[in-house]
């Protein structure tokens, strides 16, 4: 049989797709990067697509150049600072700020991508998300702070997060 008889023969066959979704694939890719963190509390991990296409990584750390928390130690501990309070209080940049730089600095636009978090936004890294043009945010874990809600309602951004489902 030559090529064009067998591809005339060919059947394809609609089988049920036994891949997980590109949901469940970039989030599985964010808590790989979150691994990078040196964070001593909370490793966070986030990961910008469009089109089913990662754009740009990141994971919470201290600035380049600076010593990491591992090295340094933490100062919200050292200050007695709870979680979700006081954010701008820290050496470290979130998951998401760092993607969106790293976006930035290579020059790459999130207009209308989706970004997978393993934890839920906060309210300073929501207002740069929406600002990014970023229209949809998938998270892993939830995160205490009731304002990136509101942001994120008042702003139309499509939110998905495990710990609703």
């Amino acid at each position: 049989m030559d090529l064009k008889d067998y591809l005339e023969n060919v059947t394809i066959k609609r089988s049920e797709n036994k891949r997980e979704s590109w949901d469940e694939y970039f989030k599985k890719i964010a808590k790989i990067i979150a691994e990078r963190s040196t964070c001593t509390h909370r490793k966070v991990g986030a990961v910008i697509v469009k089109d089913k296409r990662i754009l740009a990584t990141g994971y919470n750390q201290p600035p380049s150049g600076f010593p990491h928390c591992d090295e340094i130690g933490c100062i919200r501990d050292d200050l007695g600072i709870p979680s979700g309070r006081n954010q701008e209080i820290c050496y470290g940049l979130h998951a998401e700020q760092n993607a969106l730089m790293q976006a930035a600095k290579f020059g790459i636009s999130t207009e209308g991508a989706t970004m997978y978090v393993t934890h839920k936004p906060c309210s300073v890294c929501a207002r740069l998300i929406i600002n990014a043009g970023i229209k949809r945010v998938v998270y892993i874990e939830g995160y205490p702070d009731p304002l990136t809600d509101f942001f994120f309602g008042k702003c139309e951004i499509e939110v998905e997060g495990d710990e609703n489902r």
